[in-house]
C-alpha cells in the first residue's frame, strides 16, 4: 500500500484584512522543492472574485516561472486565464502543480530556463540548494555553501554570491569575473 502524501498549503491574514494575506506552500514530493515551506504575498483586489489575486513568491525560489530576485510569477490563470469561480485554494494548489511541472518556454526568469534546458542536473543541484537555504529544506550542500563562503570572504552579500554562482552553474571564476566586473 502506498502512503498518501500530503501536499499543505495555507492562508492567513495581514492585519485582520481580507486584501492582504500570506500564503504557505509545501514543495510538492520528487521536486527539487521538497521539504521546503515557500511563503506567497496574496494581494486581493476590491474587484475579485471577477479579477485574480496579485501572487509573488516571499520566499526566493530558482524555477523558470518565477523571477529569483523579485518572486513574480508567470502563471496564465493569475492572469489572462483568470475565471471567477476560481479560489485562492485554487491559486495555491496550481502554484504547487507548477513547482512539479515547469514551462521553461514560457519563463519570467530567462537565466533559470536557460539553465534548466541546458544543463537539467545543474538546475535540480541548484534549485534544491535555493530550498535549503530560503525554505529550510531538508538538505545541505556542503561544497556549495564552501563556494559561497569564498565569496562572502571577499566581501560579496550572502544572497548576491548565492545568485551570480546560480546563474553560472556554480562556476565560481566565472561568477567572481561577472561580480568584480
Amino acid at each position: 500500500m502506498r502512503a498518501i502524501v500530503q501536499c499543505s498549503i495555507k492562508i492567513e491574514l495581514i492585519n485582520d484584512s481580507w486584501t492582504e494575506l500570506k500564503g504557505e506552500i509545501a514543495g510538492p514530493p520528487d521536486t527539487p522543492y521538497e521539504g521546503g515551506k515557500f511563503q506567497l504575498e496574496i494581494k486581493v483586489p476590491e474587484t475579485y472574485p471577477f479579477n485574480p489575486p496579485k501572487v509573488r513568491f516571499i520566499t526566493k525560489i530558482w524555477h523558470p516561472n518565477i523571477s529569483s530576485v523579485t518572486g513574480a510569477i508567470c502563471l496564465d490563470i493569475l492572469k489572462e486565464n483568470w475565471a471567477a469561480a476560481m479560489t485562492l485554494r485554487t491559486v495555491l494548489l496550481s502554484l504547487q502543480a507548477l513547482l512539479s511541472a515547469a514551462e521553461p518556454d514560457d519563463p519570467q526568469d530567462a537565466v533559470v530556463a536557460s539553465q534548466y534546458k541546458d544543463n537539467y542536473e545543474m538546475f535540480v543541484l541548484t534549485a534544491r540548494h535555493w530550498t535549503s537555504a530560503y525554505a529550510n529544506g531538508p538538505l545541505h550542500f556542503l561544497e556549495l555553501d564552501a563556494k559561497i563562503q569564498r565569496l562572502k570572504d571577499m566581501g560579496i552579500e550572502e544572497n548576491e554570491a548565492r545568485a551570480a554562482l546560480s546563474r553560472y552553474n556554480w562556476d565560481i571564476e566565472r561568477a567572481t569575473q561577472n561580480l568584480f566586473s
